[in-house]
C-alpha cells in the first residue's frame, strides 16, 4: 500500500508544461525555427541560457556545440517543448510553440539521444514503436538504411529477437542504431541529434554515423556534438559558453576565427593522437 501511494502520488502530479487550449495544430514544417532572445534557468537566479538568438532554415543542419554544462542540450529539450522559456519565445514557422499543441509540435520532431530508450521487446517491435501496423517491409527498409540489419539477421530469431530491458542484450552501437530506425520508422522533417555518437567506440561510431547520416538527409537537424569531427559539415555551427552564443560560423570560419571552437577541435584531436 505505501508502495502504490507513492507511484499514484507521482502519476497525480500535474505537469509544469500545459497545453494551451483550443491550441494550433502544425501539420508540416515549411521554412524555419527561430528562438528569439531566449533566456532559462533550472534554478532561479542561475540562468541557463541567456539571451540567446539563432535561426535554422529548413534542410539546414545547424549544429550547437561547447563545453559540458553550457547549455547545449536545453536548447535542445526547449525545442521540444520539454520545458518552457522562461524569457523570449520559439517559433516554427513564425508560430511560438506554446501555441502548438503537443501532438503536433512533436509529431514534427524525431530525436536520438545518448541514451537510447528501448523496451523489453523484440526489435520489430523496437523499431515499429509508435507505428503499430506497419508492414515488415518498411521495418527492413528501416534497418537497413540504420546499418542495423546486418546484425539483425545474425540473431537466432532475427526481427524476433527479444533484447531485454532497455536492450541489455545488445552492444551500444547496436541499440544506437536500432533507434536510429525507429527515428527513419517515423520520418519527421525536424531531427535532434543529442550527442548521439559520444559513448561509442570507433567501429562502432562509424556505422552509427553512417546511419545518422542517412537520417539526416533531406531533413532539418539540429545536432547537439560532444565530438567535434561530427559536425564539420554542419551548414551553421554555434559555440556556447555560460549560457551565450560565444561564436557562429561554419567549421572553416571557426577555426580560422581561432576562438573557442578552434581550442575545443585542437584539444580533442590531440587527446585522440595519445590514444592513438
Amino acid at each position: 500500500l505505501s508502495a502504490a501511494e507513492r507511484v499514484f502520488l507521482v502519476l497525480d502530479t500535474k505537469p509544469d508544461i500545459v497545453e494551451k487550449e483550443n491550441a494550433a495544430q502544425l501539420v508540416e514544417f515549411k521554412e524555419k525555427i527561430e528562438f528569439k532572445e531566449v533566456e532559462f534557468s533550472y534554478v532561479p537566479g542561475e540562468k541557463v541560457l541567456n539571451k540567446v538568438n539563432f535561426e535554422i532554415k529548413k534542410g539546414e543542419i545547424f549544429a550547437v556545440v561547447g563545453p559540458s554544462g553550457a547549455g547545449k542540450s536545453t536548447a535542445a529539450d526547449l525545442l521540444a517543448r520539454f520545458y518552457d522559456a522562461d524569457e523570449g519565445s520559439v517559433l516554427i514557422d513564425g508560430v511560438d510553440i506554446k501555441d502548438m499543441s503537443f501532438k503536433s509540435l512533436r509529431g514534427l520532431i524525431g530525436m536520438v539521444t545518448q541514451e537510447t530508450i528501448l523496451f523489453n521487446d523484440t526489435i520489430k517491435n523496437n523499431i515499429s514503436y509508435g507505428h503499430p501496423g506497419d508492414d515488415e517491409t518498411k521495418i527492413i527498409e528501416a534497418a537497413k538504411a540504420a546499418n542495423a540489419h546486418e546484425f539483425i539477421v545474425r540473431q537466432k530469431d532475427g526481427y524476433d529477437t527479444l533484447i531485454g530491458d532497455r536492450g541489455v542484450r545488445l552492444s551500444g552501437g547496436q541499440r544506437q542504431r536500432l533507434a536510429i530506425a525507429r527515428a527513419l520508422m517515423k520520418n519527421p522533417p525536424i531531427l535532434i541529434l543529442d550527442e548521439a555518437t559520444s559513448a561509442l567506440d570507433s567501429e562502432s561510431e562509424i556505422l552509427v554515423q553512417e546511419a545518422l547520416n542517412n537520417l539526416m538527409k533531406n531533413r532539418t537537424t539540429f545536432v547537439i556534438a560532444h565530438r567535434l569531427s561530427t559536425v564539420r559539415n554542419a551548414d551553421k555551427i554555434i559555440v556556447i559558453e555560460g549560457g551565450e552564443i560565444k561564436e557562429k560560423g561554419t567549421h572553416d570560419e571557426l577555426i580560422g576565427a581561432g576562438g573557442l571552437y578552434k581550442k575545443l577541435y585542437d584539444m580533442q584531436f590531440k587527446l585522440s593522437d595519445k590514444g592513438a
